[in-house]
């Protein structure tokens, strides 16, 4: 007889026996990477376990290990991958989730993965194996073999899954990892929850139900995809294997939905305690349970709320659990509390949550007070504009096409703090769309605006096609030159005269560019008696400075020698504010906390300006501190 799953093992030991498991079969433990991944600038957080090890398959990095498993943290919210709007809704959606991982780096291949897998779900984790079906890609006699010859899987649990996305490899089972470069046949392995739960076989019309649920996917990259579209073995081909965590404690704990899993429901009783709600299945409490996970690791791996990139990602979903908490009848801080409980839940596994506690709980009553002060007005505006009771214009078109203007959740956003898909989780539940597309419209307005009234230099329009200038001023601070082109009113001219002002491109520069917060070089432009009077130097290109000015004397044309000199005073005050910023940077890290970024600085020769996001005020003491270190 079959042994079925037990009913107590727990998300804990989940985790250790996955690693245990595979520390037996010679793998090396490798602990989970931070959720903003540290070689990889194209990807906005790490939302798989094989982000950590991207440039050892690239061939780029070489580990003192041809075995790797791993528990990794990941985050799918923002970017390319984004559940946010699903999370709470659905039985398998996450912001925040785990990843088990196993990898081969050009040891073993697909017997040992495919073996190992059926070994680990059938005799350690005792699933049983006729609940388990699997795919494989059309052409992959291999792993069809090893699972029906070697396993002895029934053909009719073994399904073949062709090009099934509009191209040659474009399918489920061929992974790959970019338009070119590493790539191969995948096999994954599903559970069948049984015929009482609506969908049908991978690759059939009904694949999309509940019924047959994906648990573990295993990429094997045996081949190096060209421009062509053909394929080149590898020398050494890997493994990747991925399954998710959440979904196999559901099944080992005979539950449905990941919600159900002891640690969201240790979660979901927590934010009820923090809530007064007393119904333990309403959909606010899953968001809640969900978002603490994502937001303290986010904190934690150095991510606070802020109004750009990933910090404003960590904003929409701290203001999205609030908002929830808020439905719920909260209308005090309550998110932050739930820390502690999270920490007793995953510290052990994650002890850098564990340390970073106090912090992590800080920087969320923070954000959490910040939206207090706005959120009731924001939700009374909210509720006005899309209630069944008011008559105003906009009420009026909401009741009719069931759609809240894109100005309405503008003003919301600019005035309350609402993210744009709070706002629209919001009228989502009463069945109406927002203008998305007029939201954009009155955004881009804005920023129109700030353009203009900024008085933004727009070097980058000039049109500029000559070849790029060398830069010697780490070098040299007076140098001869040749003009390469001059500009009057943003357009290219062959001649500036006394008392035009314009930007001249030289074929060689001492002058610095503004970068990295550190404005442009001044100084002057010489050739004869005519004298221009540099006043900024901005990029027009990367390698292409413009020396922004006017002509004090004489005039100047296209093909003239210059003696270019840099105003060193100037550039040697900058150069010590410049110093500065890094001395302030250490100073606030030692007195502050390791999490503190800097988030943009301003340096010229009379003052210096270092902008970096902290979850506090800074004290009179700690400020006291910093300068003394400084």
């Amino acid at each position: 007889m079959t042994q079925s799953p037990s009913s107590t093992v727990s998300v804990a030991d989940i985790r250790k026996t996955f690693l245990d498991f595979f520390a037996t079969k010679g793998h090396t433990v490798v602990a989970s990477s931070p959720l903003v991944p540290g070689n990889d600038p194209t990807l906005m957080f790490t939302n798989s376990g094989m982000v950590q090890f991207k440039d050892v398959f690239l061939g780029v990095d070489k580990r003192s290990y041809v075995r790797a498993a791993s528990v990794q943290a990941c985050l799918r919210a923002g970017g390319k991958h984004n559940d946010l709007e699903n999370v709470g809704y659905t039985a398998r959606h996450h912001t925040f989730f785990e990843m088990l991982g196993n990898w081969s780096f050009g040891d073993y291949f697909k017997r040992e993965s495919l073996h190992w897998g059926w070994e680990l779900l059938t005799q350690v984790y005792k699933l049983p194996p006729e609940r388990l079906l699997v795919t494989v890609y059309i052409d992959d006699d291999e792993a069809y073999d090893i699972w029906h010859k070697e396993i002895g899987l029934p053909a009719d649990r073994i399904v073949r899954i062709g090009d099934n996305k509009g191209k040659k490899y474009a399918s489920d089972n061929f992974w790959m990892m970019a338009d070119t470069g590493p790539c191969g046949p995948c096999s994954e392995i599903f559970y069948d929850h049984g015929p009482h739960i609506p969908g049908d076989k991978p690759g059939t019309p009904g694949e999309d139900g509940d019924r047959f649920i994906e648990i573990w996917n295993h990429v094997f990259m045996q081949f190096d995809m060209q421009t062509d579209g053909s394929l080149v073995k590898l020398p050494a081909p890997c493994v990747d294997t991925g399954m998710g965590l959440e979904r196999l404690a559901a099944i080992l704990q005979h539950v449905h939905s990941n919600y159900e899993i002891d640690i969201f429901d240790q979660l979901i009783a927590a934010a009820a305690r923090e809530t007064g709600c007393t119904d333990l299945k309403n959909n606010s409490l899953k968001v809640i349970a969900d978002h603490i996970r994502a937001t303290a690791f986010l904190v934690s791996d150095g991510v606070l709320p802020s109004n750009e990139g990933r910090g404003y990602v960590q904003r929409r979903i701290v203001r999205r659990a609030i908002r929830h908490g808020y439905k719920l009848g909260q209308k005090t801080p309550f998110f932050h509390k739930l820390v502690a409980d999270l920490v007793r839940l995953m510290g052990d596994a994650y002890p850098k949550i564990k340390a970073d506690e106090k912090r992590i709980t800080e920087a969320l009553r923070v954000e959490e007070e910040r939206f207090y002060e706005t959120l009731g007005i924001g939700m009374h505006i909210l509720e006005a504009a899309i209630g069944d009771d008011q008559t105003g214009p906009d009420n009026l078109k909401v009741l009719k096409e069931r759609v809240l203007s894109g100005e309405v959740a503008f003003k919301l956003h600019d005035t309350f703090g609402f993210p744009l898909d709070l706002t629209q989780d919001v009228c989502r539940e009463r069945n109406v769309e927002v203008d998305a597309a007029g939201f954009d419209a009155a955004m881009g307005r804005q920023k129109s605006q700030a353009r203009a009234a900024g008085k933004f230099k727009q070097d980058r329009a000039l049109d500029y096609s000559g070849a790029g200038n060398v830069f010697v001023g780490y070098e040299h601070l007076a140098q001869t030159a040749v003009v390469e082109a001059l500009y009057l009113d943003g357009a290219p001219v062959q001649e500036l005269n006394a008392g035009q002002s314009g930007v001249v491109v030289l074929d060689v520069t001492p002058f610095y560019a503004e970068s990295g917060g550190q404005v442009g070089d001044e100084g002057t432009l010489s050739s004869g008696s005519s004298v221009f009077a540099v006043a900024d130097t901005q990029k027009i290109k990367s390698d292409v400075f413009g020396h922004h000015g006017s002509v004090s004397h004489g005039s100047l044309k296209v093909g003239d020698a210059v003696q270019a000199q840099v105003n060193v005073a100037v550039r040697a005050a900058a150069m010590r504010n410049h110093s500065a910023t890094h001395l302030m940077h250490e100073a606030l890290r030692e007195v502050l906390g390791e999490h503190v970024q800097q988030k943009g600085s301003l340096v010229n020769a009379e003052r210096t300006r270092f902008d970096f996001a902290h979850n506090a005020p800074v004290t009179d003491a700690q400020i006291r501190a910093i300068e003394d270190k400084v």
